[in-house]
């Protein structure tokens, strides 16, 4: 039998991950300011973020590295009629579940400031950055470590709950915590059934994908400033566009779960 401490991350260490991650964030802030002057926003954004959530997964490796002796990651590919799957219940679940909820939450104007003026940036480094960095890091960190190794001393439930809230945490923002708690649990499920961290990560990408697309639709301010009701045009709208998004999320999980049996 394996002796305990063969497994890593255990829930301490899974909180000590995302301590240095936000740690990281604030250390790296000056590289983000001092690039912006040269580079402008979008470029030194990718910088930062790169050593930011770059780091923390690498001090995380090599410490699972250290305690297991593993290294490789499962980026095993599926069939495509999964995957569409997968990208339909992601764009339902924020549909008809992420948005109403966040929608609800109060946002200070200094935070919406703050969201207004990432909306501006929807150049190409912008798109690297939300839509194929940020899966690919963070989902190696929080389902590739963090959930793989606490599935290995914990029930399915405990793990993918509590690598899900850690990866709401480190987004350090009660709106985006929802959306990030929410497709945690969803990500944490799917790569639960199958541990491949190619369908985490492609959760993950089409999440960001669909928060990220309006950028080219509507301006920043009408984003931020609109209620969900001005936005899809009427009560009646977010009643049947809502409810038709939750049923869709039903049977993709129901249809995943399918195919997963098989």
């Amino acid at each position: 039998m394996e002796k305990a401490k063969s497994y890593y991350p255990s829930v301490a260490q899974s909180w000590g991950i995302v301590g240095i991650a936000i740690v990281s964030m604030l250390l790296f802030m000056p590289l983000n300011s001092a690039l912006t002057g040269v580079f402008g926003k979008e470029i030194s954004f990718f910088v930062y973020y790169l050593f930011s959530m770059g780091v923390p997964f690498v001090l995380a490796h090599f410490l699972r590295k250290k305690e297991t002796g593993v290294t490789e990651y499962n980026f095993g590919s599926g069939s495509t009629k999964v995957m569409v799957f997968m990208i339909i219940t992601t764009i339902a679940i924020q549909t008809g579940i992420i948005v109403p909820i966040v929608s609800l939450v109060p946002m200070p104007e200094f935070m919406q400031e703050i969201f207004r003026e990432f909306a501006q940036q929807d150049g190409l480094f912008s798109f690297i950055s939300i839509v194929i960095a940020a899966p690919v890091i963070e989902e190696l960190i929080f389902r590739g470590i963090i959930l793989d190794g606490l599935l290995k001393r914990y029930s399915p439930v405990k793990s993918i709950i509590l690598s899900s809230v850690l990866f709401g945490i480190v987004h350090l923002n009660p709106w985006q915590f929802i959306g990030a708690l929410i497709v945690g649990v969803f990500s944490g499920w799917v790569y639960y059934k199958t541990r491949k961290l190619t369908f985490s990560i492609l959760i993950h990408a089409a999440n960001n994908l669909f928060a990220f697309a309006p950028v080219y639709f509507m301006s920043p301010e009408t984003m931020m400033s609109e209620s969900l009701t001005d936005l899809y045009g009427s009560s009646l709208n977010v009643f049947f566009i809502t409810g038709g998004a939750i049923i869709i999320s039903i049977l993709g999980l129901l249809m995943l779960k399918k195919e997963f049996s098989n």
